[in-house]
């Protein structure tokens, strides 16, 4: 099981890694937060203090078309926000 699917890199997001060094990511429902923990300090190398998780149900819209109604619905996920400690710095954009 991969337990970090991506990064969330948002406006708000990235003024709250410069100002209070969280860091947020979109994650595995099934995980918990140690698993996460340890993704994180596997795969950046920054130590870890605090994980915060969300859960996020999924969202559903009705459409009134000429064919009648349509109904759908976007995927359920899981938001973790990562505490990292003081002078560690996770760079997202070394990658590209």
């Amino acid at each position: 099981m991969s337990v970090l699917i991506k990064p969330i890199i948002t406006e708000k997001m990235t003024a709250d890694s410069e100002l209070h060094n969280r860091y947020g990511f979109i994650v595995d429902p099934r995980a918990n937060k140690l698993q996460i923990k340890d993704a994180v300090e596997g795969t950046y190398g920054v130590s870890v203090k605090k994980v915060r998780t969300m859960n996020y149900g999924p969202t559903r819209k009705t459409k009134y078309t000429k064919t009648g109604i349509q109904q759908g619905k976007t995927n359920a996920y899981k938001k973790a926000i990562v505490d990292v400690a003081e002078g560690d710095v996770i760079d997202f954009y070394s990658n590209l």
